[in-house]
């Protein structure tokens, strides 16, 4: 696990599919504010990584449970980035 400070939640993100495409890797660490939303992890996933806007359907899953933009993302949170999938 990275070493935070009290003023910073540094979160382990999984990536998927297209979302591993564009960030370069499947497993990425991200600096956020203590108390921060799913929606402010997409933000600064923009914001990081342009090309991410163009994910509009991924799905984000904190603990293997997929939540919503207001979930709260705590302190030891494994969150993934999962990309729709299709079958045949």
């Amino acid at each position: 696990m990275k070493t935070q400070s009290p003023d910073t939640l540094s979160v382990r993100i999984l990536a998927f599919g297209i979302a591993k495409d564009i960030l370069e890797d499947n497993v990425i660490w991200m600096d956020l504010e203590p108390g921060s939303k799913v929606s402010d992890l997409k933000s600064a996933l923009m914001e990081a990584f342009p090309a991410f806007e163009k994910l509009q359907y991924v799905r984000f899953a904190i603990n293997e449970s997929y939540v919503t933009d207001d979930e709260i993302i705590l302190p030891d949170d494994e969150i993934a980035i999962i990309p729709p999938v299709s079958g045949g």
